[in-house]
């Protein structure tokens, strides 16, 4: 049998209860679990809904997703990959769009304002940057959220390897600027680069990352 005809495509419709991202090497987004009636599943996401996927989706969330099946006839696996996501409101029958976001949803043309999500400060949790001083940056990152009163509007997240090893400690900003060999000492410095204002309200909406988790790894 050919290569060809080791596998099988065909276009799936799920419906079902979001469970949470799937995450790889502590921030890049690939896909997404999917509770049904059928039980749990796993659904990557194709590119274009993984540059602009809107992180601040609640758990609980009926989402109804469409995309492309591929069944390996030779070992039985089958992988789910999404074209679409889609909020599933079945209880006024209409279905929006939510990947990507660009607009707030419109209920009897009320324009529906989203809650506010925490922005997220990426520490990298390895041993290499913890021996680097990663463990003092933390705790210099949350003192120095607390000075200025931004508890609230920013949570620090740990990652796993962010592959720059030697440059460690590494940390991504909320609006994905990157750092290396960043030292405790240089943190109030880094806060007043990015929140000079002392308030998230001036930073532009998209270039805000929400965690996953808003526990503390540090």
């Amino acid at each position: 049998m050919g290569a060809s005809h080791t596998m099988e495509v065909s276009e799936f419709c799920l419906e079902g209860r979001f469970i949470n991202f799937v995450i790889k090497d502590g921030y890049k987004l690939k896909g997404l679990m999917l509770g049904t009636h059928e039980g749990e599943s796993y659904i990557k996401l194709a590119k274009h809904l993984r540059a602009a996927f809107d992180l601040r989706l609640p758990s609980g969330t009926w989402l109804q997703v469409v995309g492309y099946k591929k069944h390996d006839l030779k070992d039985g696996t089958v992988t789910l990959k999404a074209e679409r996501v889609m909020a599933a409101r079945s209880d006024i029958g209409r279905v929006e769009t939510i990947a990507p976001v660009q607009e707030p949803p419109c209920i009897d043309n009320v324009k529906v304002k989203p809650a506010k999500a925490k922005a997220t400060i990426l520490v990298c949790q390895k041993s290499d940057c913890m021996k680097r001083g990663g463990k003092a940056v933390c705790q210099a990152l949350e003192a120095a959220l607390s000075d200025r009163g931004l508890e609230d509007q920013v949570t620090i997240k740990g990652t796993g390897c962010m592959k720059n090893c030697k440059a460690g400690p590494n940390l991504v900003m909320p609006d994905k600027t990157r750092h290396s060999r960043i030292q405790a000492a240089q943190v109030p410095a880094l806060m007043n680069q990015h929140f000079g204002d002392k308030s998230l309200e001036a930073q532009p909406e998209n270039l805000r990352e929400v965690a996953i988790s808003n526990g503390k790894f540090c």
